[in-house]
């Protein structure tokens, strides 16, 4: 099965399936990075990583059906430079934990927004610094005024994408998936 095979069979029928977290693996089984279950198939059937664990249930095809991985593991060793990860709204939310900032309420992706501390209406940018996942409620309360300025708080200070942080995540989401724990290193 291809890659766009899966790809437009996983949109109808498995979509929800190949959006669940996959621990990726150095080719020393050190934690790397987490991605969709689909990059994850795409990975293996393309002979890059190998399938280490799976989780329950199967992507099928017209003929074949293939086990969901959970855990993989790259093929060759990458070396991994100091890791800074792209300012996106997807790598925000994951640093916020999908938790808005002011309230603290964990949400799905669909139901955040990004907040600029300092509003770019006063030439605050968009940075690392200054990015907060926050709900709509929240974001429309705090509107174009400084936090302070509309009496909310932040929960935690803004900060760039971390090794740190990557790995505490891995942890987070691990602890959903027992078959990732012994790669983790509790």
């Amino acid at each position: 099965m291809s890659a766009a095979q899966i790809y437009t069979h996983a949109s109808t029928t498995n979509g929800e399936r190949l959006h669940r977290p996959v621990l990726v693996l150095n080719s020393s089984f050190e934690p790397i990075n987490v991605c969709a279950a689909r990059r994850a198939l795409v990975l293996v059937l393309k002979g890059v990583a190998a399938a280490e664990e799976h989780s329950v249930g199967h992507v099928h095809s017209a003929r074949s059906a293939i086990k969901v991985p959970s855990v993989i593991r790259l093929l060759e060793y990458r070396r991994i430079p100091h890791q800074t990860r792209a300012l996106s709204r997807k790598n925000i939310l994951m640093r916020d934990r999908y938790t808005c900032q002011y309230c603290m309420k964990t949400m799905s992706s669909g139901d955040l927004t990004l907040d600029h501390v300092m509003p770019r209406s006063r030439k605050g940018e968009t940075t690392w610094e200054n990015l907060v996942a926050c709900c709509h409620p929240c974001n429309n309360r705090k509107g174009s005024r400084t936090p302070e300025e509309a009496g909310m708080r932040l929960a935690r200070a803004p900060r760039p994408f971390s090794l740190h942080t990557s790995r505490h995540l891995m942890r987070l989401l691990g602890k959903s998936d027992d078959q990732w724990r012994k790669y983790l290193f509790y």
